[in-house]
């Protein structure tokens, strides 16, 4: 066999001058090209947005302060980029507009409307609303399941409309609660997200739509019952947490948690939370699906690894925010930017964990060196016609050498598959794993240990 060649390509008559200046293209920057392929929808929905702080701002600007103020304003681009990279949020955040401003009017300025209005009563108060939302999730989880245990393409449509509902409720509930608060009273009034209760409302949502986001982006419902199982766990929490403790009524926040930090570093944080519970599901069913279980029925291992994967990120783009506002909220509350008092030290833990998560995943791996391996063998076997693993009596030495440079290459290629393998099953119980740390640094910390953020013990 020979090497297959090809004549050389006729000398250019450019030869020796020299090359022609590229051609100017627009100067027009990226973004601006970006925002030009907006229509008229993305542009209506912006303008809705913008109208929406106005209204905001006008009604109840007097009770807010600059820090309130700054943060309506960076609603509107952040909401309005999601809104246009998702199309479904824009419906789900008007929804959520619409029943909330119903609710606020029916109220009328006094709370005890919520026990004589019908639509509050049974629907549109927090409690109710919330309560709507447990419901939700519940039945979501039953059909998800039913989907996947029978394949039935209904159910697992059930479940993705249910999981929904869920979301605009549990937001629903969340915006109406944060309006009762200052119906007790102006220096009562807070953002709802200041005790268990209303951070696990908030987790609830914010994982639901963390899942409902790559449902739609990978056009699979087969995740569902592993991440609403999830969330079902947390609601479940909550309920008990509400009738045991009382946790439903509104109380007047702690002097620890009257400042402006607040309304961010928890929302950040909740963000995080909900990235590292949808990748420990995603990893559970990575797992099942690699020992056998449900194999035909779960999504390719390739989307569960890449939804592991970037629901960590954006948990750990969250969670690290989080971190470095808590430590300037620390520094006005206390005077000390790290004090390491048990909710920072495991803070901390998380943060480590899921960087070290992040750095093998990215690292040049098994993974890295089985692509570059194959590409290796791409090369040399593009060199040969016929096919370079069939046997020819009439080799000469380049190509017997290259034949063995192949079988090795071949025999390095299966070698670098079975521990691929084992690396992504590492990562993924190493995920699952992370989310027990992660619920230690959250309700451990408060069940078994003291210190400055005793406030939120149990």
């Amino acid at each position: 066999m020979e090497l297959a060649s090809s004549p050389l390509p006729a000398p250019s008559p450019s030869v020796g001058k020299p090359p022609a200046a590229p051609e100017a293209k627009p100067a027009a920057p990226a973004l601006a090209g970006w925002l030009k392929q907006r229509g008229f929808g993305d542009w209506f929905y912006a303008l809705a947005l913008v109208a929406g702080a106005c209204v905001a701002y006008f009604r109840y600007g007097a009770a807010m302060d600059g820090y309130d103020t700054a943060i309506l304003v960076l609603h509107v681009p952040l909401l309005a980029a999601l809104g246009w990279a998702w199309r479904p949020f824009r419906l789900f955040l008007a929804t959520v507009a619409a029943l909330a401003l119903a609710g606020i009017w029916l109220y009328q300025g006094d709370l005890a409307r919520a026990e004589q209005v019908f639509f509050l009563k049974y629907l549109l108060s927090s409690q109710t609303a919330i309560a709507w939302m447990s419901a939700c999730f519940f039945i979501a989880t039953g059909a998800y399941c039913l989907g996947l245990a029978a394949r039935a393409g209904f159910a697992e449509r059930t479940g993705s409309a249910l999981t929904w509902a869920a979301a605009i409720m549990g937001a629903v509930g969340l915006s109406v609660r944060w309006y009762e608060s200052y119906l007790l009273g102006p220096d009562i009034g807070h953002i709802p997200i200041s005790n268990l209760y209303e951070v696990f409302v908030l987790f609830s949502l914010v994982t639901a739509l963390l899942y409902l986001f790559y449902e739609g982006r990978y056009g699979t419902r087969r995740l569902g019952a592993f991440v609403l199982l999830a969330i079902s766990v947390a609601v479940a929490f909550l309920l008990w947490y509400a009738f045991t403790r009382g946790a439903y009524q509104i109380q007047p926040l702690v002097p620890a948690l009257q400042s402006y930090w607040m309304k961010i570093h928890v929302p950040a944080n909740f963000v995080g939370y909900g990235g590292f519970a949808l990748a420990a599901m995603a990893g559970l069913a990575w797992l099942l699906s690699a020992r056998g279980t449900l194999a035909e029925r779960l999504p390719a291992p390739e989307v569960l690894e890449d939804v592991m994967y970037k629901a960590i990120a954006i948990g750990f783009a969250f969670f690290t925010i989080a971190t470095i506002l808590g430590a300037l909220w620390a520094a006005e509350a206390w005077g000390s930017y790290w004090s390491w008092d048990p909710k920072e030290t495991w803070a901390l833990i998380v943060w480590l964990n899921y960087a070290a998560w992040l750095h093998i995943r990215l690292a040049n791996g098994a993974g890295g060196r089985l692509k570059n391996c194959q590409r290796r063998i791409a090369a040399l076997e593009s060199q040969f016609a016929p096919s370079p693993r069939e046997e020819h009596s009439n080799d000469d030495e380049r190509t017997a050498e290259i034949r063995t440079r192949l079988a090795e290459l071949t025999a390095q290629e299966s070698v670098l598959k079975r521990r691929g393998h084992k690396e992504k099953a590492m990562l993924a119980w190493w995920a699952l794993a992370g989310l027990l740390v992660t619920t230690f640094a959250f309700l451990g910390v408060n069940l078994f240990l003291s210190g400055l953020h005793s406030y939120g013990s149990l």
